[in-house]
């Protein structure tokens, strides 16, 4: 029999919310643990090479939602990470040769494009300013767990919930329905006339998730994106100099300050439960870990219907879980260049602006939509779209030690994939790359050839070497059936899981996914509060 190691906390998953979440806790004086299945920490979050000389932020790669608190409480920058930003948020070419640009010449764009639009441009943002405000307060609560009891503490949480809401008029609160309730693309359309500006907005509703801007509810996606800031400017989007894996290194290093034991090359095979509580877990090569709390980074999905032994768990979360959707339209590449794209939009190989931002292919809300009915249908082909969405960031725009001098990598963000093609994505993925590069090269002819190496990550790629179930990158759909108190499912909303001494720290909990260390910091809150230890997140 395997000899067991114990702690006061193990946590399954080294991702970056299992490193916040261990971080608050070994501030507290307990004893932490973290088994990591990969031989780095990091999760989606790591910088990696992936073509000799090239390096890339290999999942999620730009910064935004990253929470302030958890940057100061961690000392990151003391750990050296530093976020620069981009010069604008977004340049779109169209297929007319033209462009527009988002985010700071969003106003003179509309001038040029549709000046009736500029007046409604302001409302908007004064419209969407007032919800995020609240949002942005949101974020950092426990939801109240509504579940077989409602306890006196989730009350309290429903009140405080109440007194926020309140500082909203009756108009904003009507409009904080409609994110909720409403599609982007009729939000959207209802707003402005201007197509290019549509699709800027209305990308931020289907990245990440597998839908049409036009289903009811992905309002609030667009919302989600809507809450971050970098170096205290709100709405703004940056680069991790490294890339993505410099925030997870420097959280890493926090850790090990705070005498957090790392665990790297531990995939778990399975959580130890005695007579309900879960006391531990088992690696793959048979080691055991035991301790008084385990916590679990890892998606809801894989964690009870792999990692948890079925008779530990009810029929009704069984049948709960099952249910429970994940996958969100992602083929995410990494891309080795020569040169810079030469765009036909804004021609040249020189470093320009647009390099520096988010470039998006994709001129209209029903691009988007088509795209979404494509991959979905089948009905031309295995799964995809045959015009995919596509967000190209050049780091090395940004940061030049992710590449050799002259030379470039690029990040391909791409929508719409299914979750499962026919005959599986092994038979598919290379197919599906090289259509991704064609539709970057229809608007930059230079891209193609250009391409030195790439590292393709489709939908099950992902899954293999994320750990991410169906390639969700946030751990289970935003829909308002799996959102706030039901994150992941009602009962478990408050960061607590299906058994006695299981916690939920990862993306599949309130607020969900994106790089924010929140659900790491509130689920260390609770755990706190539980074991009576100080000091707690605030």
């Amino acid at each position: 029999m395997a000899t067991s190691t114990h702690s006061d906390i193990l946590i399954l998953g080294g991702g970056h919310n299992g490193l916040v979440c261990a971080a608050y806790l070994a501030a507290a004086g307990l004893s932490v643990r973290i088994l990591e299945r990969r031989d780095i920490v990091g999760g989606a979050a790591v910088t990696e090479e992936f073509h000799p000389g090239f390096r890339n932020s290999v999942a999620s790669y730009t910064v935004s939602l990253l929470n302030p608190k958890v940057i100061r409480d961690l000392r990151l920058a003391s750990h050296g990470l530093r976020i620069v930003e981009r010069p604008y948020a977004n340049f779109l070419p169209l297929p007319s040769g033209g462009h527009f640009k988002g985010g700071q010449h969003t106003e003179a764009e509309l001038q040029r494009h549709c000046p009736g639009d500029i007046p409604r441009w302001h409302a908007y943002n004064a419209r969407m300013d007032r919800i995020v405000a609240v949002l942005r307060e949101i974020v950092h609560m426990t939801p109240p767990n509504i579940g077989d009891r409602i306890a006196f503490a989730d009350w309290l949480r429903s009140a405080s919930l109440a007194r926020k809401l309140k500082h909203l008029d009756l108009g904003a609160r009507r409009d904080l329905l409609d994110m909720f309730t409403k599609s982007a693309g009729e939000l959207l359309d209802d707003y402005f006339q201007c197509e290019p500006l549509k699709a800027i907005l209305g990308w931020d509703s289907v990245v990440g998730s597998f839908n049409s801007p036009y289903t009811p509810g992905c309002a609030y996606v667009l919302l989600h994106h809507l809450f971050g800031e970098v170096n205290g400017k709100a709405g703004q989007w940056g680069h991790a100099i490294g890339g993505m894996g410099a925030i997870t290194e420097a959280m890493r290093k926090e850790c090990v300050a705070r005498a957090v034991q790392v665990e790297t090359g531990a995939a778990v095979a399975r959580v130890l439960v005695r007579n309900g509580q879960a006391f531990g877990a088992e690696t793959v090569d048979g080691r055991r870990f035991e301790a008084s709390c385990v916590v679990s980074n890892i998606g809801p999905k894989p964690l009870y219907q792999s990692l948890i032994e079925p008779q530990h768990l009810s029929d009704e979360q069984h049948e709960r879980m099952r249910r429970y959707r994940v996958g969100s339209g992602t083929f995410r590449m990494n891309v080795a260049l020569s040169e810079l794209p030469d765009f036909s939009a804004m021609p040249g190989t020189t470093l320009q602006p647009h390099h520096q931002t988010g470039i998006l292919i994709g001129p209209s809300l029903a691009y988007f939509e088509q795209a979404f009915v494509d991959a979905k249908t089948r009905e031309h082909n295995p799964g995809w779209s045959r015009a995919p969405i596509v967000e190209l960031c050049i780091s090395s725009a940004l940061d030049d030690s992710l590449a050799p001098p002259g030379q470039h990598v690029a990040s391909l963000f791409c929508q719409h994939v299914a979750r499962e093609v026919t005959d599986g994505w092994d038979a598919h993925a290379q197919t599906v790359a090289e259509l991704m590069i064609d539709t970057v090269d229809a608007y930059a002819p230079n891209f193609k050839r250009s391409v030195l190496g790439m590292d393709v990550l489709s939908p099950l790629e992902l899954e293999r070497r994320i750990g991410l179930a169906g390639g969700d990158i946030f751990h289970g759909t935003l829909g308002l059936d799996q959102m706030f108190s039901a994150r992941p499912l009602l009962g478990q909303g408050n960061y607590r899981g299906a058994l006695k001494g299981l916690y939920l720290c990862g993306a599949g909990t309130h607020p969900g996914g994106g790089v924010t260390g929140l659900p790491g910091r509130n689920a260390a809150r609770e755990i706190l509060k539980d074991l009576k230890r100080r000091p707690r997140p605030d």
